[in-house]
């Protein structure tokens, strides 16, 4: 809490304010005013009380206070309300006046932080932070969170304070942008965060500008475009690390954070280069120190490496480069040969050798020889060499035996090449005293070796010398005769590169310098474990003498070694071999051995000097040495435990693929116990070492030298096991890597070089760089076309790359002329030292392009197509503007906008622009681009072309007006403004709406409204909502669409299987479309349950309802289309509860429509009639006034129970309608009364007949028996056929526009569909007929179906039939169907729906047998009767009626047991079922009951048939009134004659009918009793014989030869009138034309024309005459009868029919072309009677 502020007044001291906190009502609170005295007199005072009664004291009294004394004054506080108080005390002294203030708080919240805050300035992307203290001054646990706006962060943004608690807030600046902020903090109060209080935040953002300053000169090497910061390290001795500086200055005046990153070795990890410091924050104006250190790995390496120093951000980079070079031991032997000339045996001879160090590192170096076991001994074998220093070096020769001795010894140096030095010597005993052996003949040696000389001993040599075979040359060296041709001189010794010579020695690689003269085997071996000591096995060694000469091996023993050879001395012919043995003799228990044996072999003619005969010929002996290991470790004892350093690189020095490369490991053995060693080879054959096995003694190293042999570039890791001291858990694995270095380098730009265009005479210089990806460096050199080289010069041109070394080029080009150039440059890089295994050079080509000429502004794209976009939607591209002139220049841009589609000019002329520019003005530098950024939004479905027009331009204004004018097309933009387009192409129902046709489901789903409406124009209220997702805090939100449709799924009984329907959607547009159907519930947003309406209406209830018991459901809710795609969407609605169901259902497409569904299903109860009205609304076709016969018109009534229907139409309203038009029937109903079948759907015939054109409306209700009457509107128009045509007044009957006709949809598991789903006859004149083709196609790889047609109303079966009506369907087989319309002679309107009933056939053969024994149970069942016994208490266990035939037969079999029968009852008779009525096509359900009743055996139900549903459209008129409006089409039709109603018989399979009317004949009618099979047969032979007889001539000729016969006597059989009427047409000089009988006159024999003219020879032309005429008479009444007629039409028929069905199964094809036969032309026959000409089939 805050102290008391006090003050002195007068000498008295006393607080200024008396304050009251945490009061509460009705208290009183009781404080203390104390007075002291602090003056040195006696001070004398009075007071005043407070003036208000809320504040009270003791009775005002003088006061007296002696100096240091305090007086307590109680003040009371009683407070009536809860307000602020405000009062005070007034003490009086004679000085003055002062008062004390009396203060009553209320508790407040009250938090102190600063007003404001300046924060330091902060670079981008960089982070300051500044603490403020804040400080709760209230009375009240206070609750404060912080809002800033960015880059402002305070931490922590929230928290809580006690009263008087105080805690300590950072502000965070964290900017982005350069700027200055000057920006307001809140600090919200409370929880409730009603008070606030602000802090005012300034801070200022700046860039960071970071520079890299190296210390020093520059790097030498730096080139005019390089990199400026160079740090160069110079030459670094190997093995040792230095370190330098660099700074990085910061020019800024922020704080800078920086990154500093280095390129690594992609397969070499640990670089030589390294920093330790990875990120730091230069200060403002200051700097950070970095060190660099360089620790170089490889002698003789030079490295390269770049470190990129990034500010935060990365807003920006300096690349850093350093450079160093790896300085190696560089050692030396003064001396490369050592002659200790000739010395007596047992005598011993020292000489020295020098070895120096030029070099500042220290050099390890050790001679691979064993002193111990050799006549040349070192007394420092190995050691280390300190910088620039030298070392003497003692060598003792002491030789065993009389001979002559000659070792080559390589001195072993780490990271340097071996160095070869020869010792060499003679031995002379009493009497032994072999050649003397000096340095010339080592040279001599080397020589003839190469010459291939030194095979053949002395002897042999000096012969060939004598006969002129060999000859000597002029340094004294054998060589052969000058046969040899001149240009090819003898070979001469030549110094092989020591690395090669140690390791192509023919023992450790196959490969040799010279051929093994003499060899051993084996060259090193290990005894391993030789416990006990006596049981070391002997080592057999085999020497092979590859000469042509007697050769002498003499081994140096040591006589104190425990490793011996016998023999000690042995020769061997020429080209043989001699076995040796190697014992073995160890002296002591657990110890390591290990020795050198050394032997030396010599042409047995050099044992004493006399036999040499020339000096050339002398040959030094050949050194052979054995490495031997052992080791006497009991078993269980442990090994020596080696104590070494090892010295290893990481990785092989790089060198070009196929070319060896080398390195040196250093074992150095730091403990006081031997060491042995052995290199596994074989466990990494691709890795040569040398030497494989020996010792160490203590305090000494081994020297090993690597050899591989990369072949390719890829990285490979190598392995290798050194085992130490001869036990395997001593194996140290050394790992090295080993890459092949091609010849890499990499071009900026990939290789082209491109200048802008400059003018003629002046120059343009770029700078152009190469890098070197290599680790080997290499020397470039640039080479320039001749043709290039007065435009093209490059500096420098040659120059060695390090590696990984980047180096920049200045390249110039000054172009002679105005035109283009293409220029080639090539770049040659090859090895600094080129080696003969590696590509000579490799060349990289450089393309340079650069242009002299003027440019002008153009589009890089002349026609932009921007394709099809969505209206209201954006797209955004840009158009590249290319200046291919030399200098910059201004332009102005315009669009004109053009609609190429036919619109409204005045609709049209208010849109805005659809295209935009982001900048219409600006400047384009010499030969660049720029990006002008136009974007599209159209808002129509039109096709829009935009002209983008350029005029150049000035800086002046005045120039301004004349350059608009000049404007120059720049390119054209087109764009096509298109609406997602979804369409219904299909819809079938299934479940409890499979009886549902077609076009019914087309019509309660309106789908053909909603089809039309989705082709339209979106409404702008549409385009609100781009995607398919709204949101609500309604249970029914509120959408308010342009249209709103029913999808009522029908009504089916209670408990009934759910009514579902597929619809496919597709998309016939050319973008993709998103839909959706949205439920209430997928719109709401979850709230609060204290901001939820507790209240909901019976709607909300009723649909929380639905939702909840998901009666409604869609599957898939939600998908996408892409253009030309389709998918299957069901909609099902389940029948669970009886009652109306409703759900709002929005149908959304994204950036399209949305169309609010109302998805309503009925269901009722399962006794209750329902007949479901889809609409309220019917519209009958409209009819042409002054129509004769109007034609019969049908109302669908469906029938959704599960109970038949009775209904009646209810006529006042149509009788009153009668009357008001004059008694004439507009409306006449033709059945108002009916029954309609459970599930089927009733037909209401009405005839509509307008008296004037106009509409009519009549309301008609219809009542159902024991249901809910509906009150239907008829609608029917009546127009003028004059103003109108009658093919425009049923378009909605006729038109297949209203659901397609082909199938595209199937339920899942139709095993059978139809090629087609609807059939338009169109208009069709009664007693005409016509036929349409459908086929039925087999769904079903592996089942036979049976299918069934079947017609919805009576009146359908006598208009259409199908044909075949029935029959099997095999698996993939597709029969035709054919139907068949022939109208009676009155109008109607056609429109049914056949129905295919499709069942599988193997569920039929069940259902047949199980029909079979339920059949066979019941007649058993009938034969039973039961027996009750009254004294048997326990009811028996009901039995089937198997058991009870049993239970009959053995009581039958037992008649003593009647005795105890009571009574006897017979069985009730079986009876159906109790479920009248069933829909058509099931069965009723019978029971078998057993005696107990309690078992019941349900007759066998048919399975459920599969239904196809094909909707037949048709119109049908009078003749008359079809010839009158339909001319043209009259003759296309057949008609049965006379004009009255036939009773087409069912089509057969071969489609034959029997077209003759029905009779009362008893004959005839005995025929409808025949089965089809019989009538077929008849049809088939009556066919037969009535065309046989047409195309028979001879039965013609006999016909009329009867004709002409005379008449027989029985001729007074014939009636008067016949006989009338022959005679008056044989007397008559005209003949009749019109006649009902025909007289068919055929040509006359000779005898009846004789006859004829004796009897009227007068009258021969006249009756010649009238028979022609009378024949002709004749063939014109065959042609008119309707006989002839219906047999003609009926042949064509069927052979067109026959040829639609072969067509079908493939064996006829249509398209085929016709085959033309020529036949000849037949000679004209001779005329001699009139014969009738040949008939034709």
């Amino acid at each position: 809490m805050m102290k008391k502020k006090k003050g002195i007044f007068w000498g008295i001291e006393v607080t200024e304010t008396l304050r009251w906190r945490g009061w509460e009502l009705g208290k009183e609170v009781i404080k203390h005013l104390v007075l002291k005295n602090v003056h040195e007199k006696t001070q004398k005072l009075s007071y005043r009380a407070p003036s208000t009664r809320f504040f009270c004291t003791a009775f005002p009294q003088p006061i007296t206070l002696r100096p240091g004394m305090s007086l307590s004054l109680p003040v009371v506080f009683r407070p009536i309300e809860k307000r602020e108080y405000e009062d005070s005390i007034c003490f009086q002294k004679a000085e003055g006046e002062f008062s004390v203030t009396l203060l009553a708080l209320l508790p407040r919240l009250c938090l102190s932080f600063p007003a404001a805050l300046q924060l330091p300035a902060c670079a981008v992307h960089n982070v300051t932070e500044t603490p403020f203290p804040v400080r709760n001054l209230g009375d009240l646990v206070t609750t404060f969170a912080w809002e800033t706006p960015s880059p402002f962060y305070m931490v922590p943004d929230h928290g809580v304070l006690d009263p008087g608690a105080e805690c300590m807030v950072k502000v965070v600046f964290q900017p982005k942008v350069a700027a200055g902020y000057d920006v307001s903090g809140t600090c919200w109060l409370g929880r409730e965060k009603k008070h606030k209080r602000t802090i005012q935040l300034k801070a200022l953002a700046k860039y960071p500008y970071l520079r890299v300053s190296v210390a020093g000169e520059e790097h030498e090497g730096a080139q005019p475009g390089m990199l400026r910061d160079t740090l160069c390290f110079g030459s670094v001795p190997l093995g040792t690390t230095v370190e330098k500086c660099v700074e990085i200055v910061n020019m800024s005046v922020v704080d800078a954070p920086c990154r500093i990153e280095t390129a690594k070795d992609p397969w070499l990890p640990d670089h030589v280069f390294s920093c330790d410091v990875s990120q730091g924050v230069v200060p403002a104006k200051g700097k950070l120190v970095l060190s660099i250190r360089f620790q170089p790995q490889t002698a003789g390496e030079h490295s390269t490496n770049y470190f990129t120093i990034s500010s935060a951000g990365s807003l920006l980079q300096t690349v850093l480069k350093v450079v160093g070079s790896c300085q190696g031991a560089l050692v030396s032997l003064h001396q490369h040969a050592l002659d200790f000339g000739r010395i007596s045996l047992g005598e011993s001879l020292m000489q020295t050798l020098k070895i120096s160090n030029i070099s500042d590192v220290p050099a390890y170096y050790q001679f691979d020889i064993d002193g111990r076991g050799s006549v040349f001994s070192l007394d420092c074998p190995c050691g280390v060499l300190e910088g620039t220093s030298t070392a003497v070096l003692k060598v003792t020769f002491r030789p065993t035996h009389p001979i002559s001795y000659h070792r080559r010894v390589v001195c072993l140096v780490h990271h340097q090449e071996p160095i070869f030095v020869d010792f060499f010597g003679t031995c002379h005993s009493d009497t032994a005293k072999p050649a003397l052996l000096q340095a010339r003949h080592l040279s001599w040696f080397r020589t003839n070796a190469m010459r291939g000389l030194t095979f053949y001993p002395p002897d042999i040599l000096s012969v060939m010398l004598k006969d002129g075979k060999l000859q000597v040359d002029e340094k004294g060296a054998l060589m052969l005769p000058p046969e040899v041709p001149q240009d090819k001189p003898p070979k001469e010794n030549f110094e092989a590169n020591s690395m090669t010579e140690y390791f192509y020695d023919g023992v450790s690689c196959n490969l040799a310098l010279f051929p093994p003269h003499v060899s051993v085997s084996p060259r090193e071996h290990d005894f391993g474990c030789c416990v006990p000591l006596c049981k070391a096995e002997p080592l057999p060694l085999c020497v092979t003498n590859h000469t042509k000469g007697n050769i002498t091996v003499v081994w140096t023993l040591s006589h104190g070694s425990t490793f011996q050879v016998s023999p000690e001395m042995c020769d061997i012919p020429p080209l043989k071999s001699s076995a040796f043995r190697v014992l073995f003799q160890p002296t002591q228990l657990n110890s390591l051995y290990a020795a050198e044996l050394e032997g030396f072999a010599f042409y047995k003619v050099l044992r004493h000097y006399s036999n040499i005969q020339e000096d050339a010929t002398i040959c030094p002996p050949w050194c052979l040495s054995v490495s031997l290991r052992a080791h006497t470790f009991e078993a269980g004892r442990e090994h020596f435990v080696p104590q070494y350093r090892l010295d290893v690189p990481k990785a092989f020095p790089p060198v070009a693929p196929n070319t060896d490369t080398y390195c040196s490991m250093l074992l150095s053995n730091t403990g006081t116990a031997p060491i042995t060693f052995s290199v596994n080879q074989a466990a990494c054959p691709s890795v040569l070492v040398k030497p494989c096995s020996g010792h160490i003694i203590p305090g000494c190293h081994k020297i090993f030298f690597l050899c591989t042999h990369p072949v390719d570039t890829v990285p490979q890791q190598l392995v290798l096991p050194l085992q130490l001291n001869s036990f395997p858990g001593y194996t140290k694995e050394v790992a090295l890597w080993s890459c092949g270095e091609s010849l890499l380098l990499l071009l900026e730009g990939g290789g082209n070089l491109y200048f802008k265009p400059v003018c003629i005479g002046t120059s343009s210089t770029r700078m152009y760089s190469i890098k070197n990806c290599t680790r080997l460096p290499m020397a470039f050199t640039w080479k320039i076309r001749q043709h290039g080289r007065k435009v093209l010069s490059v500096s420098p041109s040659t120059g060695i790359l390090q590696p990984h070394e980047a180096m920049a080029q200045a390249w110039t080009f000054t172009p002679d002329k105005e035109t283009k150039y293409l220029l080639h440059a090539r770049v040659l890089v090859r090895r600094k030292t080129p080696d003969s295994a590696s590509p000579r050079s490799v060349h990289y080509a450089l393309r340079i392009v650069g242009e002299g000429a003027l440019g002008t502004i153009r589009a890089e794209k002349e026609h932009l197509d921007f394709g099809n976009l969505l209206v209201g939607d954006l797209q955004s591209c840009n158009v590249v503007l290319l200046n291919d002139g030399i200098c910059s220049l201004q332009y102005i841009l315009s669009v004109e906008q053009q609609i190429t589609e036919p619109c409204d000019p005045e609709e049209i002329h208010s849109d805005p622009l659809a295209l935009e520019l982001e900048h219409s003005r600006g400047t384009i530098p010499a030969r660049s681009k720029a990006f002008v950024r136009i974007t599209a939004r159209p808002a129509r479905r039109r096709q829009y072309s935009w002209a983008v027009r350029y005029a150049l331009c000035t800086s002046t204004g005045a120039d301004l007006r004349s350059s608009r004018a000049e404007q120059q097309p720049l390119c054209r933009v087109v764009a096509r403004g298109v609406y997602p387009r979804l369409r219904v192409a299909d819809a079938c129902a299934a479940g409890s709406a499979a009886a549902i046709s077609k076009l019914q489901l087309w019509s309660l789903f309106s789908l053909h409204t909603l089809n039309q409406y989705l082709e339209r124009d979106l409404a702008p209220s549409e385009l609100t909502y781009r995607v398919p997702t709204r949101h609500s805090t309604r249970l029914i939100p509120p959408v308010y669409t342009p249209l709103m449709l029913n999808f009522n799924f029908g009504a089916a009984s209670v408990g009934s299987e759910p009514t579902l329907v597929m619809l496919l959607l597709v998309n016939q547009g050319v973008v993709p479309v998103e839909w959706a159907f949205l439920f209430p519930s997928d719109q709401k947003i979850d709230v609060e349950h204290w901001a939820e309406d507790a209240d909901l209406s019976p709607q909300e209830l009723h649909q929380m309802r639905v939702e909840d018991n998901e009666l409604f459901s869609v599957s898939p809710k939600s998908g996408k289309l892409l253009p030309g795609e389709e998918e299957p969407v069901q909609l099902s609605h389940r029948h669970d509860f009886i009652g109306t169901d409703n759900l709002p259902v929005l149908m959304k497409i994204s950036y399209g429509h949305e169309i609010l569904l109302n998805f309503s299903g009925v269901t009722v109860d399962r006794d209750q009639p329902y007949v479901h009205f889809a609409s309220t609304e019917h519209h009958f076709t409209p009819i042409a006034i002054g129509t004769t016969q109007p034609p019969t018109q049908i109302y669908e009534l469906y029938n959704a129970g599960s109970v038949p229907v009775m209904f009646e139409v209810q006529l006042d309203n149509v009788l009153g309608l009668q009357r008001d038009n004059f008694q004439h029937p507009v409306f006449v109903c033709l059945t108002p009364r009916g029954e309609i079948p459970p599930g089927t759907t009733g037909h209401i015939e009405w005839l509509f007949s307008p008296l004037e054109a106009r509409k009519y409306m009549v309301d008609v209700p219809i009542h159902i028996l024991g249901g809910e009457p509906a009150l239907i509107t008829f609608q029917g128009v009546g127009y003028d056929p004059n103003a109108a045509r009658d093919t425009e007044t049923w378009s909605e009957v006729l038109s297949p526009s209203v659901f397609p006709g082909s199938t595209k949809l199937a339920v899942p598991g139709q095993a059978a569909t139809l090629s087609q789903h609807k059939i338009c006859l169109g208009d069709v004149p009664s007693c005409s007929k016509a036929s349409r083709l459908v086929f039925l196609n087999s769904a079903s790889a592996s089942r036979a179906l049976v299918f069934s047609w079947r017609m919805s109303a009576s009146k359908s079966k006598r208009l259409l039939q199908v044909a075949p009506e029935s029959g099997v369907l095999q698996p993939g087989e597709s029969i035709p169907c054919f139907i068949t319309l022939q109208p009676s002679g009155s109008a109607s309107i056609c429109s049914t729906d056949l129905v295919c009933e499709v069942y599988i056939q193997e569920s039929l053969v069940q259902y047949q047998s199980d029909l079979q024994e339920w059949e066979k149970a019941k007649k058993h069942q009938a034969m039973e009767f039961t027996i009750t016994e009254e004294d048997f208490g326990t009811k028996k266990k009901p039995k089937s009626p198997a058991e009870s035939s049993s239970d009959s037969a053995e009581i039958k079999n037992h008649p003593e047991s009647s005795a105890v029968l009571r009574k006897y009852k017979i069985l009730p008779p079986i009876k159906p079922h109790p479920k009248p009525n069933l829909p058509a096509g099931c069965c009723e359900r019978r029971l078998l009951l057993d005696k107990g009743s309690s078992r019941v055996w349900v007759k066998p139900e048919p399975p459920k048939p599969m239904l196809l549903h094909l909707a037949v459209t048709a119109r049908s008129y009078c003749v008359e009134d079809f010839f009158s409006s339909f001319t043209s089409e009259f003759p296309k039709y057949f008609f049965s004659r006379p004009f009255t109603n036939q009773t087409l018989e069912g089509k057969l399979v071969d489609r034959s009918r029997d077209r003759a009317r029905l009779d009362m004949d008893p004959k005839r009618l005995s025929l409808g009793a025949v089965s089809k099979q019989e009538l077929q047969l008849v049809a088939d032979i009556l066919t037969g014989v009535i065309r046989g007889l047409l195309e028979d001539t001879q039965f013609h000729d006999a016909m009329r030869r009867s004709l002409d016969e005379p008449i027989p006597y029985f001729s007074q059989f014939q009636s008067a009138e016949s006989a009338e009427l022959q005679d008056r047409r044989l007397c008559s000089s005209l003949p009749s034309r019109v006649s009902t009988l025909p007289d068919p006159y055929s040509e006359k024999d000779g005898e009846r024309k004789e006859l004829r003219q004796e009897n009227s020879p007068s009258c021969d032309l006249l009756v010649s005459w009238e028979k022609k005429e009378q024949l002709k008479e004749h063939e014109e009444m065959m042609s008119r009868q309707s006989a002839l007629g219906s047999l003609v039409e009926l042949v064509l028929e069927n052979t067109l029919q026959n040829i639609l069905i072969e067509a079908s199964r493939g064996e006829v094809v249509l398209t085929a072309r016709p085959m033309v036969i020529a036949v000849p032309t037949a000679p004209s026959p001779r005329i001699t009677s009139p014969a009738p000409p040949p008939s034709r089939a």
